[in-house]
Formats: structure tokens, C-alpha cells, sequence
């Protein structure tokens, strides 16, 4: 099979662990063989910034592609971050893909006020963000977009990857976020808990070009059923304040022995899935550290160490 696998890092606010120790589980994902790292950048679950901690994790990897998952690229100037991106993808070689997101309703209001950025139009705002992401990396020198407005443009190297790096669009799959998809984006990052859905979404994404199909799992390998749902159930409360019935009916939490998530992986690889970063369900750095490599083992393909 050709699907990628890679590491979501805990950096939501609820961690228990220290930047370094994010670093460190970076580091081991790539030494265990896992194609990418991807970090978190939201005002209200990131502890350190996302375009900072992925800088470091370029100067300390080799190989894995490096990248956000998601994005809320509203709440940053988008000039400024574009030239950050440029930056990121020079010193890392040329691994850098960005997913992006518009934000979650009832959640992501208040960061949007704090930024002082309109919740309103949001979507409009953030396809016109990507859309001068991707001007400025052509090398344009002014944008007239439906919210963003720019007679001039500071004139900035050109980034590692022709073109710029690829950017996902991290949403759902109602029909107009499915045709936004395949219009403006170069991949689809959700996150539905039925293959069946995620399936019928993909074939919209990707009637009229190629899309990369990705996937964000959450992962916890336990062969006992009941340690299982205490640990999704610990995770459910201290990450998001909710019940875990409410998080399984949004998003795909995965568990089980080795061979069980292995199986349902597949399930979601077979139904298109090229790249499926997995989140490590617990808040807390032992944990992390003892499922990541029972994660590795349970993927459906081979990974191999490096020396």
C-alpha cells in the first residue's frame, strides 16, 4: 500500500509534557520510521507556537515532511506568514505541507474575537489567505481577492518547493466545503468516524484533479477493551471538556490491539487515504512515549528504523 503515516505531537494546551519533550517525540517518530510530524496552531490548544516548533523540528530531522494540522490562518498576518512559510520550507529541503482550517463553530469564536479577526466570512478569508499564499510565491506583486486587498507586495525569495508548499484544506464534508476542496486545495484533512462517508466525500473532492486523500486518526493501541475506553474516555475530558460519545460521534478515534487498528486503518487506506496523520490519544509525555512505537508496529505496512 502507498499511504503515508505520521505523528500529530501533543501540543494542545492540556499536555502534561515540555516543549522539549515534544521536540524528543518528533526525533523518535522519524527514527522509527514515520513519513511526517504535523503540530496543532490554534490560540486556545497551542503552547507554543506552531511555525516556531516546526523550525526547530526541521533543524533536528532529515526527512519527514513537516507540517500543520491545522492551521487557523486567519489569526496570523498573512503576509508575514508567508514569508514564515517561505522561511520553513528553505530550511527544511523542501518538506513543508500545510493544512489549514476555517475553525470549528462554538469553539473558535473567542480566538477569532482576541485576533480581532471577523468570525463572519471566515471561509471567504481563509480561501483568500491561500489563494496570496500562493501569488506571492509566483512571485506577484499585488492580490485582489473577495475579503484581502494588496496594490503592493513585499518582493520575498522564492520557496524550496515550486510553487510553494502544498496546502490541505482541515474541514468537514458537507457538499460546498467538498467542491471548496477540489476548486482551491491540493489535499482533504478530516476526520469522519464512517470510511463510508469519508469514501463518498473523497470521489466529490476528486472529480475534476487529483487531491491528496488524508485522514486525521486518533490512535490508542490496548488489547483490554475496558483500559481502552478508560484512556479515550481520560482523553475525551482533559483535551476537550466533552464525554467521549461526543468526540466518537465526530471524529475517528481508533483502538484495540495491534492488529485492530491495523485493520481499521486499512479500511480508511483502502478507501483512498494516501496520508493519515495519527494523534496519540493520551494528554500525558509517558504515554506518549510508550504508544508511540506500539502505534508504529500497529500500522498496516512496514516501517523501518533508521540505524
Amino acid at each position: 500500500m502507498n499511504t503515508k503515516f505520521g505523528l500529530v505531537l501533543p501540543t494542545y494546551q492540556s499536555f502534561t509534557g515540555s516543549p522539549r519533550q515534544i521536540v524528543g517525540l518528533g526525533v523518535e517518530a522519524e527514527r522509527l520510521g514515520l513519513d511526517s510530524l504535523w503540530v496543532g496552531d490554534t490560540l486556545a490548544k497551542a503552547p507554543i507556537d506552531a511555525l516556531t516548533l516546526l523550525g526547530t523540528l526541521a533543524g533536528v530531522t532529515e526527512r519527514v515532511t513537516l507540517g500543520t494540522a491545522a492551521m487557523l490562518a486567519a489569526l496570523r498576518d498573512p503576509v508575514l506568514t508567508a514569508n514564515a512559510i517561505t522561511s520553513l520550507d528553505l530550511l527544511s529541503g523542501g518538506r513543508v505541507t500545510l493544512a489549514v482550517g476555517g475553525g470549528f463553530p462554538g469553539r473558535s469564536e473567542p480566538e477569532f474575537e482576541f485576533a480581532g479577526v471577523p468570525w463572519q466570512a471566515r471561509n471567504a478569508r481563509l480561501d483568500d489567505i491561500v489563494a496570496l499564499w500562493k501569488a506571492i510565491w509566483r512571485g506577484a506583486r499585488s492580490f485582489h481577492g473577495k475579503v484581502l486587498h494588496y496594490d503592493t507586495l513585499p518582493e520575498f525569495m522564492a520557496p524550496q518547493q515550486d510553487g510553494g508548499p502544498p496546502i490541505w484544506l482541515a474541514a468537514g464534508f458537507t457538499p460546498p466545503v467538498l467542491r471548496r476542496v477540489g476548486r482551491l486545495y491540493d489535499g482533504w484533512l478530516p476526520y469522519p468516524p464512517d470510511v463510508a462517508d469519508y469514501a463518498r466525500g473523497l470521489a466529490v473532492v476528486r472529480e475534476d484533479r487529483p487531491v491528496t486523500g488524508a485522514l486525521f486518526a486518533t490512535v490508542y493501541v490496548e488489547e483490554d477493551p475496558v483500559l481502552a475506553r478508560h484512556a479515550l474516555e481520560d482523553f475525551a475530558a482533559r483535551n476537550y471538556g466533552v464525554p467521549l460519545e461526543f468526540v466518537q460521534g465526530l471524529q475517528v478515534l481508533i483502538t484495540g490491539s495491534r492488529e485492530q487498528v491495523a485493520a481499521r486503518l486499512r479500511e480508511f487506506a483502502d478507501a483512498g487515504a494516501t496520508h493519515i496523520p495519527i494523534r496519540i490519544a493520551s494528554v500525558d509525555p509517558d504515554v506518549q512515549a510508550a504508544q508511540l512505537p506500539l502505534v508504529v508496529e500497529a500500522l498496516p505496512r512496514s516501517v523501518v528504523p533508521a540505524p
